[in-house]
């Protein structure tokens, strides 16, 4: 969720809140207001009432409403003066509403000419319901035109405010380590977007930095290891091949030949991961992704002649992916010679290209790997294997890079890689 639409959530729950309890209080509220301005109404009209008796006796005789607001009944001294002057809501049958209605009666008493009565005086209320209804749509359009309001300020004055934080942002997004540019640089006077720009190029300089010592690291170690490395190899065969060694000292020479080999690939692996996670392979190209598939067996048929393994190559669509081509065949052939390896004599080896995805399966050890440690350098299944257990890291090095998902999965004695695609399928 973008910034903007985030803090414009949690202003619309605010404002709900904050509205909600409002309403609420301003409803009692204004309820409160309209009783007392109508008791004091009540109040009034019962002090006319009375001084209207002294002119008008006759009033003494008004005991229904009728068409008046008030009736008179007499009473006892004893009551009279024992009552207090209430007010209470009831419903009255209003012959011009037809229906009953809300009003607001106050029971009195009073005396006149040494006589007492009993006095209830009426005002009619505004309908709760009518208030409710009406309090309710103007806080709906109050919110509406709140919420409104932020909408465009966050999509008009916010947005420009945080132009130079995205700014910033798009620009780390494009910034490429292996080509020399330029300082990130905004054009804003605001304190906290100046550190930003600050703290985003001294990043980029201490990542510069070690990006260009791990690129010079792999490149002297690439040549300062593999060149004494092969020597040793060249002088232990002519050693090997000289008529003066026993049968046990040609034996101790050709393990030592064996582990160089083992140490001059291992060297090779963990240099090509270094690549690959400092970023290295820059150039990428439309690749063949079935084209790879069947380059690679072709290279390793001998092999997989000499294992008698039964292959199924089946493809319902070429997939044509964006990448460095090195490390599409080397991602391929990791998996393939993998499946080839640990597969069992007389095995089954099935390659599927369907649905953007590459799947290899290969009959092989009847359990399953586990699949927190599979992708661990120097992991292996068999501790007597003699290969480097890199290629899968390297597998999952290059799928990371690419942001490509490869999973395995085991079923039916069956184990299974599968590449995902889609993301980077290249453009037709």
């Amino acid at each position: 969720m973008k910034l903007f639409n985030r803090s414009l959530l949690y202003l619309t729950f605010a404002f709900f809140v904050i509205i909600g309890v409002w309403s609420i209080l301003f409803y009692y509220n204004l309820k409160d207001e309209i009783r007392d301005s109508i008791d004091d109404g009540l109040e009034n009209n019962k002090i006319l009432i009375i001084e209207k008796l002294k002119f008008n006796p006759e009033l003494l005789n008004q005991n229904e409403f009728g068409g008046n607001n008030f009736e008179i009944h007499p009473t006892s001294r004893q009551k009279a003066l024992s009552t207090k002057d209430v007010y209470k809501d009831t419903l009255m049958y209003r012959i011009n509403e037809d229906d009953l209605e809300p009003v607001r009666i106050l029971h009195s008493a009073f005396e006149n000419d040494g006589k007492y009565y009993r006095l209830k005086i009426i005002s009619s209320l505004v309908e709760e319901d009518d208030l409710i209804e009406d309090s309710f749509w103007s806080i709906v359009w109050l919110f509406i035109i709140l919420i409104s309001s932020v909408i465009i300020i966050n999509n008009f004055v916010l947005k420009k405010v945080w132009t130079p934080f995205y700014q910033i942002l798009d620009a780390l997004k494009k910034y490429r380590l292996d080509q020399n540019e330029k300082p990130i640089k905004i054009s804003s006077n605001t304190k906290e977007f100046k550190e930003l720009q600050k703290a985003s190029n001294a990043l980029i300089k201490h990542a510069k930095e070690a990006y260009h010592s791990q690129k010079q690291f792999t490149e002297n170690a690439s040549h300062e290891l593999q060149t004494p490395l092969a020597v040793i190899s060249t002088k232990l065969e002519l050693l090997l091949e000289s008529k003066d060694l026993t049968h046990n000292n040609a034996n101790s020479i050709a393990e030592v030949i064996a582990m160089t080999n083992r140490i001059k690939q291992l060297n090779k692996s963990l240099l090509l991961l270094a690549k690959i996670e400092n970023k290295q392979f820059i150039e990428t190209e439309q690749i063949s992704i079935q084209k790879i598939v069947k380059n690679h067996l072709s290279r390793v048929e001998d092999f997989i002649n000499f294992k008698n393994i039964n292959i199924e190559f089946v493809y319902e669509k070429d997939i044509i992916v964006e990448m460095n081509s090195a490390l599409a065949e080397i991602l391929i052939s990791n998996i393939i010679n993998n499946a080839i390896f640990h597969n069992i004599e007389n095995g089954q080896l099935q390659i599927l290209l369907k649905e953007n995805s590459l799947i290899i399966s290969n009959t092989g050890n009847n359990k399953a790997l586990i699949k927190e440690n599979i992708y661990e350098r120097f992991h292996k299944e068999n501790q007597d294997s003699k290969n480097t257990g890199l290629g899968l890291s390297i597998s999952k090095a290059i799928c990371e890079l690419y942001q490509v998902p490869i999973v395995y999965d085991f079923f039916e004695s069956q184990h299974t890689f599968k590449i995902n695609f889609k993301k980077n399928l290249a453009e037709a």
